[in-house]
């Protein structure tokens, strides 16, 4: 099965995933108190570009959390290459891990295989940032198929602030 790619305003498929720490994470649900979320995938333990994304989305979460939103990361990795990534970001986030070759189809991600065993022992997917409204819909899709392309997340803070604004009556973009 290939990735289909998810369209903006289309409900986000019911995937959950474990949580470090453990629980699970189900991707449509923000954390109590927000009505939004921000998922963030990264390609994993591998990957030094992502452990800086994530440290520096991590310094932002605050922000985040203000206008409401929940942030949560997630990757294919095990449990054991997760949980040593996060030891350098220590982050504030719920992470998630162990995403699947048919939970990345289902979230349109692309996924690629490892170039080497020093990379990486599995198929995992590239960067994206998926950020979910209250209607559980894609409010803005952020697909990337190489880790050097991802969002700049003061660009991504200022442009939900701009989006979360009442007064500017922001629809869902990219829909024709």
């Amino acid at each position: 099965m290939a990735s289909t790619k998810l369209a903006a305003g289309q409900t986000v498929p019911d995937i959950t995933v474990q949580k470090l720490g453990g629980g699970e994470i189900h991707l449509p649900t923000p954390a109590e108190n927000y009505d939004w979320r921000m998922v963030v995938v990264y390609r994993g333990k591998h990957c030094p570009l992502c452990t800086n994304y994530l440290s520096k989305l991590n310094e932002l979460v605050p922000e985040f959390n203000a206008i409401g939103i929940d942030v949560v990361a997630l990757s294919a990795d095990p449990e054991e290459k997760a949980q040593a990534q996060m030891s350098d970001v220590k982050p504030d986030i719920e992470v998630g891990y162990g995403l699947t070759i048919e939970q990345m189809q289902k979230l349109g991600l692309y996924i690629s295989n490892p170039f080497s065993a020093a990379e990486t022992d599995r198929p995992f997917s590239e960067p994206a940032v998926l950020v979910i409204n209250e209607k559980a819909e894609l409010q803005i899709v952020d697909m990337s198929n190489a880790p050097f392309a991802r969002p700049e997340l003061n660009s991504m803070l200022m442009g939900l602030k701009f989006i979360r604004n009442p007064a500017n009556n922001y629809p869902v973009r990219g829909t024709y």
